[in-house]
């Protein structure tokens, strides 16, 4: 796609996949992760450094980046976002925090 509007106008096409236990979840994420790696390995260097890719909301343009920017930005580096949204909300319920980035706070606590 050369575009995403997070709030098309008339509603969203898109609707996620259902699934009822941790192994439907886990089959759906390795078989996007399929799909996404066969589609990188498919692009050319022109491609991702040439092309423009748009994030709308309603129709009104939110970002425009090059094809590379927009995957390093909005896979790679927005994954530290929700490590960190992650991180929150296990300490808010008391949970021990794993090791992201090296070692957690929390290693060797019993």
């Amino acid at each position: 796609m050369d575009e995403l509007d997070i709030n098309p106008p008339g509603g969203a096409k898109f609707k996620p996949q259902a699934w009822k236990t941790h192994r439907d979840l886990l089959e759906q994420f390795e078989a996007s992760l399929k799909k996404g790696r066969e589609v990188l390995q498919k692009t050319t260097d022109d491609h991702l450094l040439n092309t423009k890719w748009r994030m709308l909301a309603g129709g009104k343009l939110m970002s425009e980046q090059p094809r590379y920017v927009a995957i390093r930005d909005g896979v790679l580096n927005h994954m530290a976002h929700h490590r960190g949204q992650l991180t929150v909300y296990l300490r808010l319920n008391e949970e021990k925090v794993p090791a992201i980035y090296g070692p957690s706070a929390d290693e060797g606590k019993g």
